[in-house]
């Protein structure tokens, strides 16, 4: 008989690794280092569960160096994922499984990114109906975001909601894994997180609730926003009310070791039929869609 409950020195039950498969293999992927797929994954799969628990519960599981995957990014330019093995992405998942009900429920509610019950689809409807209650929106881009995430604050972050020493080893050991690039360089990772893996969406969210969300909601409680993942924008009042904004984010972020591009931050007048004052930002982008004033037929 199996016992799906059995654990060892980690209290990881070989069904928590079951069900992590399952999410896993529902979302697919491609190959990480190893150029093992699903499909290559199934063929052994009692097996290939029954080691991966075992080295999950005993601790002695160590992840593989992320793959780099490089795609095309708008306007110009790429975009690096680090895309890990089919076995890391299913114990990315256990972890993630375990963590996100005791830290998805302290979320702010304008935090739309990677949750349960919340979609991009609900954060451009708060866009679209904010931008008419507010003249302005300040359009933050944060400069290389996944790439510059603090290890020791996010690790910070993460103790606030649990104590618990596997949980925080792994993802400790998911943190440091290197990077093996296109060329088959293999680099060391002393800041960031993959953008591609399983649980790095997670961890944003908890360095983000701490770096902006919790922090603007204590100091600065009047101001509205929708953020999805690192993607912010800030309805403001005024074009002064933006500029002040701006420069309490950018010393904000600075302390908490991330940087504005200020490039690609802008602020935005909200025109529309009533407000005609002449400005050069009347557009922004937004979760793929653009917002701008447009010609609306009336009678």
């Amino acid at each position: 008989m199996i016992d799906y409950y059995e654990t060892k020195t980690n209290p990881i039950t070989k069904k928590m690794v079951l069900d992590a498969y399952k999410k896993v293999r529902e979302n697919g992927g491609s190959a990480g280092v190893d150029e093992q797929t699903l499909a290559d994954y199934v063929k052994n799969l009692p097996k290939n569960l029954y080691k991966l628990w075992n080295r999950l519960a005993s601790g002695s599981y160590f992840p593989a160096p992320v793959k780099e995957v490089k795609i095309p990014k708008k306007p110009k330019g790429f975009k690096s994922l680090g895309i890990p093995t089919v076995e890391d992405r299913i114990a990315q998942q256990v972890i993630k499984s375990y963590l996100e009900p005791k830290v998805d429920p302290s979320f702010h509610p304008d935090s739309y990114g990677y949750r349960p019950g919340k979609s991009a689809h609900d954060a451009l409807s708060m866009a679209d109906k904010r931008c008419h209650e507010f003249k302005w929106v300040l359009d933050i881009d944060i400069k290389g975001f996944f790439d510059n995430l603090d290890h020791a604050l996010l690790l910070k972050g993460l103790e606030h909601y649990t104590r618990e020493k596997w949980v925080i080893l792994y993802v400790k050991r998911w943190l440091k894994a290197g990077v093996l690039l296109q060329d088959n360089a293999f680099v060391k990772r002393e800041m960031g997180t993959p953008q591609g893996g399983v649980i790095s969406p997670l961890l944003a969210n908890i360095y983000l609730h701490f770096t902006f969300d919790k922090w603007i909601e204590k100091y600065y409680s009047y101001i509205r926003f929708e953020r999805y993942c690192d993607d912010v924008i800030i309805h403001c009042n005024s074009q002064f009310q933006a500029a002040f904004i701006k420069g309490v984010i950018t010393k904000r972020f600075k302390e908490c070791r991330l940087e504005l591009n200020e490039g690609k931050t802008h602020m935005v007048y909200c025109r529309n039929q009533y407000r005609k004052e002449k400005h050069k930002m009347v557009s922004f982008d937004f979760l793929g869609y653009t917002f701008r004033p447009r010609m609306w037929k009336t009678k």
